[in-house]
């Protein structure tokens, strides 16, 4: 646990997890604007959306601390945790946004072990040990820190509820992910330890820019009723907003940013 006389950082810090590209830079920026310190977690061979990360959350006035980390990595989790308490000595908020697609789009008929067993690991084992190391610290700086507002966000997907058929292992990851964040949720509500889901649509990112005519074509024809794709700094801005303590009496929360996916009509 947290040594009792680290001195603790003047501002709040934000660990992100899968924070180089996409989503995870977009929610890291938006954090260093609302005044965090980032602690940026993504794998190592992702050097330059790192560097990038780093100019912009700079511009806003922030600390940036990179870390080289693959998720599912358990047991490295207890080190890296170490090295942000060590620079910080603290961890206010924690967005465990890290995740990937199949690396192959198989009928859940043909779907392999080896890939099931790869986005097991990075999209639900992973987060879910890591919050756990996180919280427990969170759990100690709760009864040492003056005006500490611990939070921690899942970012799952729209796919913790609808079914992919071709991707069989990424929707059941998620769903997983989506569980346990009400249970990270019930848990620690009575620590004052709020958890939140977002879950987001379907988002211009690099995931989704290999099916972009697919998805393209779905848009054009109704898919979203908002008709457009949604961004990466639309889920920054709903982040951002769980990072104010707009939503203080709502823990266990799930905030879907998808244009209206969510609406059931006929």
């Amino acid at each position: 646990m947290t040594p009792k006389s680290r001195l603790m950082n003047d501002k709040p810090v934000a660990v992100v997890t899968g924070a180089s590209r996409g989503i995870g830079r977009s929610i890291a920026i938006g954090l260093s604007a609302e005044g965090y310190d980032i602690a940026a977690i993504a794998r190592s061979t992702d050097s330059e959306g790192m560097e990038i990360l780093a100019s912009e959350v700079a511009k806003k006035g922030s600390q940036f601390f990179p870390i080289g980390l693959d998720i599912s990595c358990t047991k490295c989790h207890k080190e890296v945790v170490a090295n942000i308490l060590e620079r910080y000595g603290r961890i206010d908020m924690l967005v465990n946004n890290a995740g990937v697609a199949p690396l192959q789009r198989n009928d859940i008929l043909d779907m392999t072990e080896e890939s099931y067993d790869r986005l097991m690991n990075i999209n639900l084992k992973g987060p879910v040990f890591f919050a756990q190391k996180v919280a427990k610290e969170m759990l100690w700086l709760k009864e040492h820190v003056d005006n500490y507002r611990p939070v921690i966000v899942f970012i799952t997907s729209v796919s913790a509820a609808l079914t992919s058929t071709n991707r069989a292992e990424y929707c059941i990851s998620k769903a997983g992910l989506s569980m346990a964040s009400s249970v990270f949720a019930d848990r620690l509500s009575c620590n004052g330890i709020l958890v939140y889901e977002v879950r987001p649509g379907i988002i211009e990112t690099d995931m989704t820019a290999k099916i972009k005519d697919k998805y393209d074509k779905l848009i054009g024809e109704g898919l979203i009723p908002q008709k457009r794709w949604g961004m990466p700094s639309d889920i920054a801005k709903a982040v951002a907003s769980l990072a104010r303590g707009d939503w203080a009496f709502s823990t266990g929360t799930i905030f879907e940013i998808s244009g209206g996916l969510n609406i059931h009509k006929l």
